[in-house]
């Protein structure tokens, strides 16, 4: 047996015991690489004579072709089995049950939820979603309101306030969604009809308080506007939010810097069991503040008070939230825990409609 015989048969011995294709790589470099054994004989052939390349030429291509063909061959064995393994190791039991894809496990915060809820209710009445900034200016948040100097809401156990900057002026996290309104009322002609839902920030923190939580303010600016249109608006509103045929409400006289008259409106409950339930009992609950738009609001947003006139209204979403899905506490709305978000949370492809059903 010659060289190349011998050269041969130690290649394919090694090839054929070669258990991965990563020792097969190694193999296919020490025969065929640039400084192989194979490629060392190939290179051989430019130095010999005619006669003797006729005759080891065809010796010399043959083993490289053997031991291609035998490298290819153990690759695709090699390849197979470690589909086969693959296969083995990641079978299904069909017999179990589907399991649930993310859009299924996921959960839509009720406070989310509740907005669009709102939302849909309040669009169905003709109602458009205005949006502001959560850092507010002292005009937009108070003066421009009708809240005079030294007004109790403006001191620090109430409002976050930010260093006084270059001109002296002190930013604030906006106390109330109301600056929306004063940016509506500015920017836009009349009639207007928005809801300003977002988020807000007081010094507070409790059961039922936290130092942000979220509101929805709504405002009509028309020339006809008046007390009955806001009635009409509230009760429909309770009606459809609650998911009731009939709402009894009471309507307080009450104070607010922004409003004249203002009004503090009640809706009639069941409190019986510990349940609160609208629609039927003998008690009262407190859901939120209206009244028609102060003459002054108007002036400082450059309407005129003897030609336009409003109604506006504002509520905790948070707190509705709780009354609606009888929720106890406020703060785990903000405590990220998923166990609680799984109870009460409410599934992605579940949107409320009028038609369909709110909290279906």
């Amino acid at each position: 047996m010659n060289e190349i015989d011998t050269l041969n048969g130690t290649l394919l011995a090694d090839i054929a015991a070669a258990s991965d294709e990563a020792a097969l790589e190694q193999i296919r470099i020490a025969a065929l690489g640039k400084a192989g054994s194979i490629s060392a004989l190939l290179k051989t052939l430019g130095g010999m004579t005619p006669d003797e390349r006729k005759e080891k030429g065809p010796l010399i291509n043959g083993l490289r072709d053997s031991v291609q063909s035998a490298l290819a061959s153990r690759k695709d064995a090699l390849g197979n089995a470690a589909l086969d393994a693959r296969l083995a190791a990641e079978t299904i039991d069909i017999s179990l049950p589907v399991r649930e894809g993310p859009e299924q496990r996921g959960r839509i915060h009720p406070i989310s939820q509740v907005i669009d809820e709102i939302t849909v209710i309040f669009g169905d009445m003709g109602f458009s979603v205005a949006e502001g900034p959560d850092v507010e200016t002292d005009d937009l948040n108070f003066t421009r309101l009708n809240f005079p100097v030294g007004h109790p809401a403006r001191e620090m156990h109430d409002t976050f306030f930010f260093a006084p900057g270059s001109n002296g002026e002190r930013k604030l996290l906006r106390t109330h969604t109301s600056p929306v309104q004063v940016r509506t009322m500015i920017s836009q002609q009349p009639p207007i009809r928005v809801i300003c839902p977002g988020r807000t920030y007081r010094m507070d923190s409790d059961q039922t308080h936290t130092p942000m939580f979220h509101q929805v303010e709504g405002l009509v600016i028309d020339r006809g506007a008046h007390m009955g249109h806001l009635k009409w608006v509230l009760e429909e509103f309770c009606k459809a939010f609650f998911e009731i045929d009939e709402v009894k409400m009471r309507f307080r006289p009450s104070f607010f810097p922004f409003t004249e008259p203002s009004v503090e409106v009640d809706i009639q409950c069941s409190r019986k069991g510990g349940e609160i339930r609208f629609g039927e009992g003998e008690d009262w609950l407190e859901i939120l503040g209206c009244g028609m738009v102060h003459p002054n609001v108007l002036r400082n947003c450059g309407l005129d008070p003897e030609v336009y006139q409003g109604f506006a209204w504002g509520m905790g979403i948070d707190r509705i939230a709780m009354l609606k899905y009888g929720m106890p506490d406020l703060r785990p709305f903000f405590e990220a825990d998923v166990r609680w978000l799984n109870h009460y949370g409410f599934r992605p492809l579940d949107l409320p409609t009028l038609t369909g059903g709110l909290s279906s």
